[in-house]
């Protein structure tokens, strides 16, 4: 049994997606953002970043005793490795598959966080800001359809892999972020194929109703620190 530590957001998705195409069973531990519950003393022991995702594995490769994972590459890897699924074994495959979650974890999803925050959720709006990211974002989009035009297929190759599961999630939110996928023909026809995935589907479905709720000024400080009085604004 693997306790999964969760909300309804990107990087959540992306693992709760990961256990279900690998048919693992899990427990979801909901952990609502908008009323500070990372802050947790109990989930700050798993997760000392503070952010969700994070796992439980009660049942380790090897035996022995339960194993903690936090930052979803590395679950990612940590679950690929358990069960020898979505991880080439080859070399120049494993290595390419890894290379894209990093490519997500340090650039498309860190960016187009800060896109969203600046445009939708900022006490100001500051067209610095929001300039600077929607143009990195926009450019990280023309570096994942330059990737899947030369693969044809998936993120690092002809088979769908951990960097599939990295980078989806965070383009489900395109229209939000206000991008369309007719700008970025490879990744629309890879979002439609990966989307269509009965392990993306039941993932995607898990926990949508724990979303953070209304950004009242609680929700705002938890989720990005904003005090009160500019919360209210």
């Amino acid at each position: 049994m693997i306790d999964l530590y969760y909300a309804a957001t990107p990087n959540g998705w992306k693992i709760s997606i990961m256990l279900e195409e690998c048919g693992l069973p899990y427990e979801v531990h909901p952990v609502n953002l908008g009323r500070g519950e990372q802050f947790a003393p109990d989930f700050l022991a798993i997760s000392p970043n503070n952010r969700i995702p994070a796992i439980i594995d009660r049942d380790p490769p090897g035996g022995g005793p339960p194993v903690s994972v936090f930052e979803t590459g590395a679950i990612l890897i940590y679950l690929a490795e358990k069960t020898g699924r979505f991880l080439p074994a080859d070399l120049r495959g494993r290595s390419a598959a890894i290379q894209w979650v990093m490519w997500q974890m340090g650039g498309l999803g860190p960016m187009l966080g800060q896109n969203g925050h600046f445009k939708l959720y900022a006490p100001e709006k500051i067209p610095y800001a929001i300039d600077r990211y929607e143009r990195e974002a926009a450019r990280l989009y023309g570096v994942l359809d330059g990737q899947l035009g030369r693969t044809g297929a998936y993120v690092a190759g002809d088979e769908y892999t951990i960097a599939d599961m990295a980078c989806f999630p965070w383009i489900i939110t395109h229209k939000a972020q206000g991008f369309t996928l007719d700008d970025y023909p490879n990744v629309k026809r890879w979002f439609a194929t990966v989307r269509a995935r009965p392990g993306v589907v039941a993932g995607t479905a898990v926990g949508r109703m724990a979303r953070p709720g209304e950004m009242d000024a609680e929700t705002k400080k938890n989720l990005f620190g904003i005090a009160s009085e500019r919360a209210a604004t």
